[in-house]
């Protein structure tokens, strides 16, 4: 069994907060990477261009709405108002997980206009795309594991105002993760 023995700590930065935004710079650092790559990559030639799959649309909105039903939960929290808590949590789960499968519905779009990834005659501005959705639908599902942990925990009763450093953390990393989406979709939008 788990316990909350990190709601006792009294130091200034957490240790898990401090790891948190270690990650998060990690991962800003990989898709500065790419992004940048992607830049370089096609003013080198052999780059055709495609209409984005207009799934990512709906992706962004997606994602935008679960960033406002984990910011309700995290506040009901703060309130003490587990039943929001849980039904919020619950609500961002089944956006993010709805915006998996538009994910998935645009790689199938992409597919069907014949850009595929990788391969010798393959278009590298589709092969850069799968990347950069691809791992970031990767950190969105790490993201969906520590929302089911936040959401198990809630049901037991331990997320609360003087239990809050599990969904607060839930809660930075899941706007995070909104915010690199909105950064890649406008990235692609701009540079496409």
């Amino acid at each position: 069994m788990v316990t909350d023995i990190h709601k006792d700590y009294k130091g200034g930065v957490h240790p898990l907060q401090f790891t948190l935004w270690l990650i998060i710079i990690s991962i800003l650092m990989m898709f500065g990477a790419f992004t940048s790559a992607y830049i370089v990559r096609r003013e080198e030639g052999n780059w055709l261009e495609f209409d984005l799959p207009t799934s990512f649309i709906l992706s962004t909105v997606l994602i935008v709405l679960s960033s406002v039903t984990m910011q309700l939960a995290y506040n009901a929290a703060k309130k003490d108002n587990l039943t929001m808590v849980k039904l919020m949590v619950a609500a961002t789960m089944v956006l993010g997980t709805a915006f998996l499968f538009a994910q998935v519905e645009a790689w199938g779009d992409l597919v069907k206009n014949n850009v595929y990834f990788g391969g010798v005659d393959s278009n590298p501005a589709g092969s850069f795309l799968y990347v950069l959705t691809g791992v970031h639908g990767f950190h969105l599902i790490t993201g969906l594991l520590f929302l089911l942990m936040v959401l198990i925990a809630s049901l037991q009763y331990r997320v609360h105002s003087k239990n809050i450093l599990r969904i607060q953390l839930c809660n930075t990393y899941w706007h995070f993760l909104g915010g690199l989406w909105l950064y890649l979709y406008f990235f692609l939008q701009v540079n496409h």
